[in-house]
């Protein structure tokens, strides 16, 4: 199907994009991986696009004091396999991997992916259980937001009218620190029926923090405070597992049914901690 008719502009700076967008009606292009289709679709009918390939400094990849800071426009494949992410935020690296196939993680940027926030996506868990600040900017304004606040709903973000992302903001891992990714990928798109990200540190045997991000399981991702709880209380992984999405509202497909999403998001839970426990080790 072909897109109603729109406006095309590929700005040379930043400052230009967001002056192209500050009265909220024009639509940014990153990767085009998610909204290309929508329009073909007519799901997605923007009178304007601004497409961001053009301007320079947000395809940055780098640590400074201890902080990755990761371009909008960087692309999935460049995270997987950039030796910043891959050394002092591996998580991330590994989450990036999972996402689609090589096509699209080649055209596909980090920043479009999250400003989708797609229920199913699977950036969303990683950033979580990375505690990632997401920089936004607009032409009268820079702000950050923490991850936990920035994905509120299914497609809905903190992204106020004329924000687009700039950089994501990751604390570089601690070198006592144990991750994994687990997912069960949707045999026809690749997107998580439930994604799992885990993060710990241990201390003498002991998991001394841990934080759990999920996605694909609800409305939304989300952080999943009371197994962490268990788990800094000093109980043992499967217990922690087992309580992973209680009160946790679902979603329910042909697919999965929202019961059979809360159980492999406890299958997978108790996955990625185990892994994540052994790399502390």
């Amino acid at each position: 199907m072909i897109p109603h008719e729109f406006e095309y502009a590929s700005p040379a700076t930043l400052q230009e994009a967001l002056q192209l967008i500050a009265d909220g009606s024009g639509k940014i292009l990153a990767g085009g991986m998610s909204l290309i289709p929508m329009m073909k679709l007519r799901l997605a009918s923007p009178g304007s696009i601004v497409d961001l390939r053009r301007v320079p400094g947000l395809h940055h990849i780098g640590e400074s004091a201890g902080v990755v800071h990761i371009g909008a426009m960087a692309t999935h494949h460049e995270i997987e396999i950039s030796p910043v992410t891959r050394s002092r935020c591996p998580l991330l690296a590994e989450a990036a991997a999972s996402i689609g196939d090589i096509q699209v993680r080649n055209m596909g940027t980090i920043g479009g992916s999250i400003a989708h926030a797609d229920p199913a996506a699977d950036y969303p868990a990683a950033l979580l259980a990375l505690e990632v600040q997401i920089r936004l900017a607009s032409a009268a304004s820079d702000r950050t937001v923490a991850a936990a606040d920035f994905f509120q709903d299914a497609f809905t973000t903190a992204i106020e009218p004329g924000e687009i992302v700039v950089e994501l903001l990751v604390p570089a891992e601690a070198g006592s620190e144990g991750y994994k990714y687990e997912k069960v990928a949707h045999p026809a798109s690749g997107f998580a029926v439930v994604g799992v990200a885990a993060r710990v540190q241990t201390a003498n045997g002991k998991i001394s923090m841990a934080r759990i991000g999920v996605t694909g399981m609800g409305p939304r991702a989300f952080r999943d405070l009371p197994a962490q709880k268990l788990l800094e209380g000093g109980a043992d992984v499967a217990a922690a597992a087992a309580v992973v999405g209680e009160g946790q509202e679902t979603n329910s497909d042909l697919y999965a049914s929202g019961d059979y999403r809360r159980h492999l998001a406890r299958v997978h839970a108790a996955r990625a901690l185990a892994a994540a426990v052994s790399r502390a080790s």
